[in-house]
């Protein structure tokens, strides 16, 4: 079979598409034959040696794709041959076959395609857990999504607003803001790009600040880091929850603490990942939630571009340098 192979640790154009052996099935485990696979910014990390957790070499990336069940292992019990489902590996996603736990495996709604399903499970699953286990977004409450048009961030628009949440966007662009209020946000605002000046930092708190009345944002989702983690804060409302999910921007913020006393507030640290292995039946539950959420229409993973499993490369690219809007998809 054709895996996306990292031989060497560095950037996307290191990478290789080769002609390895088919994956050999074991007990408990079912073989897919993908359909489809989705790009996160992990697979950015985990090429270059800067992710937490750090395959040997070589190894295949991707942490989660769609397809049909073609085998089924010994002790397998919920899922059969010809089952359409989708799998949350952490990596080996970008290859033709793939063999997983039937606990990372889930069937999808007869309603979903591929593309769909491989779209959702880091970026929703990640997104429910941090609003709801994590933040307890009530509704009502006014909820910040920072980088709010990559893949987590309109993750977090829809699911923010299926919860009651009055969900302010921030992005960018113009374009990012108008993605975001077409998939619900009730307000959005352009942030400067780069390293922000404090002159620049004080303007964004106080445009945070501006569109909550003064009050602040009841709970702040942050995938980006950097210099935007601590004027975020400094706009937070009073037993506010800022939700820490990673670092696109590069720098990891050091926040000063007096804050979280000043603002009475938490700072709380969200690894779906992690939580998934702890307690995989409140995963399980999360997922039927969001299944049930996409079946009533009231969320859509926004796919902004296809790339073929042969310029797979191409597409951790795309997403390494800002380009998508949503979810990059690769298609097997």
């Amino acid at each position: 079979m054709k895996a996306l192979q990292c031989i060497e640790l560095g950037m996307p154009d290191k990478l290789q598409i080769n002609d390895i052996p088919d994956p050999e099935l074991l007990p408990n485990h079912v073989m897919i034959d993908n359909k489809a696979a989705s790009v996160n910014f992990p697979d950015v990390l985990m090429i270059q040696g800067l992710y937490q957790f750090q395959p040997e070499l070589p190894f295949t990336p991707g942490g989660e794709s769609a397809g049909t069940i073609t085998e089924v292992g010994e002790g397998v019990e919920n899922l059969k041959v010809g089952d359409r489902v989708v799998a949350m590996l952490g990596l080996g996603a970008f290859a033709e076959k793939i063999v997983a736990h039937e606990n990372a495996v889930m069937k999808i709604p007869d309603s979903m395609d591929f593309e769909t399903a491989a779209a959702l499970p880091m970026t929703y699953g990640t997104s429910l857990y941090a609003l709801k286990q994590r933040a307890a977004l009530k509704k009502g409450e006014t909820l910040l999504v920072l980088g709010a048009a990559g893949g987590v961030g309109l993750a977090t628009v829809e699911l923010g607003k299926a919860m009651g949440a009055n969900v302010i966007a921030a992005a960018s662009t113009q374009e990012k803001v108008d993605i975001c209020m077409q998939h619900g946000a009730d307000q959005g605002f352009i942030y400067p790009t780069g390293d922000l000046t404090r002159d620049q930092q004080k303007e964004l708190s106080a445009k945070i600040k501006e569109l909550t009345g003064g009050v602040g944002a009841n709970v702040i989702y942050d995938p980006v880091g950097s210099g935007y983690s601590e004027p975020a804060l400094r706009a937070i409302a009073w037993e506010g929850r800022y939700l820490v999910i990673g670092f696109a921007a590069g720098e990891i913020p050091k926040i000063p603490l007096n804050l979280t006393l000043l603002k009475g507030c938490q700072i709380v640290g969200v690894f779906w990942g992690a939580w998934t292995g702890l307690d995989p039946s409140g995963n399980v539950a999360n997922f039927k939630e969001i299944f049930n959420l996409h079946v009533n229409g009231k969320i859509a993973p926004e796919v902004s571009d296809k790339f073929s499993l042969i310029n797979a490369a191409d597409a951790i690219s795309h997403l390494q340098n800002r380009k998508a809007k949503g979810k990059v998809i690769i298609q097997i």
